[in-house]
């Protein structure tokens, strides 16, 4: 039953929605964001973060959580494992069956190499099947990909790469006529003009859409294709440590067997980690949109092998998770839901913000509404702010949410709410690990030769905050760029004695700096019976 302070507030957004919808919110100032984010973002709270001790990123800060894995003892020792019974012997071993690791795989496969894809779960197990809004593309009248280029470059605080954000940005169009000639069934009007709409901090409609399920679509097509093309994938199978040469470049991974933890050994020529992100980490106690098996293993894999990090201090808190029921707490609440209409309303009905900002100044003004204005509602397990969802179809007309979003609409029936008709209640979620693996513009990382990264493990592609959109174009633009690259890389190797010399390596480095811990890592799986180790 909602309490009287629920309905009270509820009757307010729903007297003020006329007004509301007429209004439009002045956007922040440059140093207004900047003051904004210092007092109320996440990534902010510098207790929050522990200085690593060890690694290519020593004296770097990273979440506690992070550091705890990176710091942590291998799962296995050298000893555990007999590289010689070599069990897949591959020209390029894709790590991860995301977006990111698919693409790669379809790319690789295409120009003659040997590709196998291993993956803890299965095939499309991955944040990309939760990704509903849409995937930026300036290829339309009126933009460009130098626009889409300052978009994302001023989103993410000037941090990004240049020479990384410019591939994603002019590699877009191609990756939109890609996906379109794969079969993605993208939204069209009636002429086949595909319908592309506003993302936060976007100055161009360039969002592309399969209503609200476009990385689901995504995912379905870019499957299937790896299924005809007849690409080998290992499921419930992890890579629990990659294997390096005599001369210390990538050569394969160990591979264990979820299910019996079977060790096996696959050599490559070339290995692309596509692991995807870290949200099942819980950084700071928040709820996630992430996929169960969003535990930073790339991160993890690549740093004791010698991958430098970049940014990995920065993660991307999704302004609008779903904060009631309890049932979907963390859930994603697509921004697709603001581009059509709805505005961010506190317990008073005030419109307190305008509702494109960017994601990390969105989620910055709902945390200080429900904390220092105190102007969140209760929803019993904590402080929201209302989406008025109903606001969709007085702009856009009867139909519009069944039409643009009807996932979205489909999630809140099923506990009874009709968002077509009620405004829905919303926190801040943990949804993406903007730093990651630090590589060149052609994929590889820029210390290990001969091992690519691909997808939300990568950092540095949107600097320090990303833009709505930009995710699928990069596990796409970049999912392509490492299969292409890791296949003509591996024409030209001939890999040298397997070793996992590196594991006593950093035993050493972790002795020295005195660090003792019971802790093993990759996680792998998170354990909510509260072991952080995972599995």
């Amino acid at each position: 039953m909602y309490s009287s302070e629920f309905q009270e507030s509820l009757k307010k957004v729903e007297a003020a929605r006329e007004a509301n919808i007429a209004y439009e919110p002045a956007r922040m100032t440059a140093q207004e964001k900047e003051e904004l984010l210092a007092a109320y973002h996440p990534d902010y709270k510098k207790s929050e973060f522990s200085t690593l001790k060890v690694g290519p990123n020593k004296g770097e800060v990273v979440p506690h959580e992070l550091c705890e894995l990176l710091e942590a003892n291998s799962r296995i020792k050298a000893s555990d494992v007999d590289l010689n019974d070599v069990k897949y012997d591959v020209d390029v071993l894709i790590i991860g069956a995301g977006g990111a690791g698919t693409s790669a795989a379809v790319e690789a496969h295409n120009a003659g190499a040997n590709t196998m894809i291993v993956t803890k779960l299965r095939m499309g197990d991955a944040n990309t099947m939760m990704a509903e809004g849409g995937i930026q593309a300036a290829d339309k009248e009126n933009d460009s990909p130098a626009t889409h280029f300052v978009d994302a470059f001023g989103g993410g605080h000037f941090a990004a790469k240049r020479e990384l954000l410019a591939k994603l940005v002019c590699d877009a169009p191609g990756a939109i006529k890609w996906l379109n000639e794969l079969g993605v069934e993208f939204d069209k009007d009636e002429n086949g003009t595909m319908i592309t709409t506003h993302g936060g901090g976007t100055s161009r409609k360039r969002m592309h859409a399969a209503k609200d399920y476009s990385g689901a679509e995504i995912m379905r097509t870019l499957r299937d294709e790896v299924i005809n093309l007849g690409i080998p994938v290992v499921d419930f199978t992890s890579a629990v440590e990659l294997i390096l040469d005599e001369n210390g470049k990538a050569a394969g991974a160990v591979l264990m067997n979820m299910e019996t933890k079977e060790l096996m050994v696959a050599r490559a020529k070339t290995v692309v980690i596509a692991t995807g992100g870290a949200g099942r980490m819980h950084y700071q106690g928040f709820p996630t949109s992430n996929h169960y098996g969003a535990t930073a293993d790339g991160l993890v894999l690549g740093y004791r092998a010698g991958a430098k990090l970049l940014y990995a201090d920065t993660l991307q808190y999704h302004p609008t998770g779903a904060a009631y029921p309890q049932q979907i707490f963390g859930a994603l609440v697509t921004e697709k839901v603001r581009s059509l209409g709805a505005k961010l309303i506190n317990c008073d009905g005030k419109v307190f913000m305008h509702p494109l900002e960017t994601r990390d100044v969105a989620a910055a003004s709902i945390i200080r509404e429900c904390s220092d204005r105190n102007s969140g509602i209760d929803t019993g397990s904590g402080k929201a702010v209302w989406l008025d969802t109903p606001m969709i179809e007085k702009i856009g007309g009867e139909g519009t949410i069944e039409k643009r979003i009807p996932a979205m609409m489909r999630m809140f029936a099923s506990y009874g709410i009709d968002i077509r008709k009620e405004p829905i209640l919303i926190y801040p979620t943990l949804h993406y690990q903007n730093g990651g693996l630090d590589i060149n513009v052609n994929g590889m990382t820029t210390n290990v030769e001969n091992l690519f990264v691909a997808g939300e493990a990568v950092g540095g592609i949107h600097g320090r905050n990303r833009l709505m959109g930009n995710s699928l174009l990069d596990i796409i633009v970049f999912g392509r760029n490492a299969g292409i690259n890791a296949a003509a890389a591996s024409k030209n190797v001939t890999v040298g004695k397997l070793t996992l010399s590196h594991i006593e390596k950093y035993d050493a480095e972790r002795e020295a700096a005195g660090i003792k811990t019971d802790a093993v890592s990759p996680m792998l799986l998170p354990d909510y019976r509260g072991n952080k180790s995972g599995i």
